[in-house]
């Protein structure tokens, strides 16, 4: 006995045979998306079928298309989302990977030498370099000391130190506020491709529930007509 499943069946919006469970019955198909199937296909009727991957791009037009009217013109990220419900992609990836892809090597030197200069390595190590210097200095203080008290080249070698640090780190936060800022406009898109989904089912099972009592009424009243020609005989 041949599967139903693998029976073709010709999708009426593209013209191409699939198998049955590559097809979706226009009885299934909320009337938003007919509504939007019949401007392009007059023809397009209950009884006929259409394929999944043209019911998903006549989704997302009707997601576009509310998506519109709700915030007017859409950005680039609400574009993306869009996108990717067409294409079935995930938006879900780890955003620290992918901002070190685009990271330069003076961007990846500033956040390591940024992340060493807020250590306790470092407090440590620069502790022990100024009392060996001011050590080494007093000890041969009556002989050549190379910087006598008060210690005036430490003092330059200060200065510098704090004057270099400074734009480190703030290189290191303007890496961090892009990572942030990315992170968030990720977020952002996740969300709302979640939203997007959670209402797209939402409706279909209100339309499956709908259509499913309807035939249900049907069903009820093929019995009763049933029961009222056996209660004649």
């Amino acid at each position: 006995m041949t599967n139903v499943q693998n029976i073709p069946r010709t999708c009426a919006v593209c013209g191409k045979k699939f198998p049955a469970r590559e097809i979706v019955s226009g009885a299934a198909v909320r009337d938003v998306i007919t509504e939007q199937i019949l401007r392009d296909h007059p023809q397009w009727s209950a009884d006929a079928f259409i394929c999944r991957p043209d019911l998903a791009r006549y989704s997302t037009d009707y997601v576009e298309s509310l998506l519109e009217s709700e915030k007017g013109e859409l950005s680039s990220l609400e574009k993306e989302v869009l996108e990717s419900l067409r294409q079935h992609e995930l938006l879900a990836m780890n955003v620290d990977v992918e901002s070190e892809k685009i990271w330069t090597l003076g961007e990846r030197l500033a956040d390591r030498l940024a992340d060493f200069a807020g250590s306790w390595t470092f407090l440590i190590c620069f502790g022990v370099f100024m009392a060996a210097w001011i050590i080494m200095n007093s000890m041969v203080l009556y002989w050549h000391p190379l910087d006598p008290f008060p210690y005036i080249l430490l003092n330059l070698m200060l200065s510098c130190l704090a004057a270099i640090q400074a734009p480190i780190i703030m290189m290191s936060q303007n890496r961090q506020e892009a990572r942030d800022r990315l992170r968030s406009q990720h977020d952002y898109q996740v969300n709302l491709k979640a939203e997007l989904e959670i209402r797209h089912l939402n409706e279909k099972l209100d339309h499956l529930l709908t259509h499913q009592w309807e035939r249900l009424v049907q069903i009820q009243q093929v019995q009763i007509q049933m029961l009222s020609q056996l209660e004649k005989r």
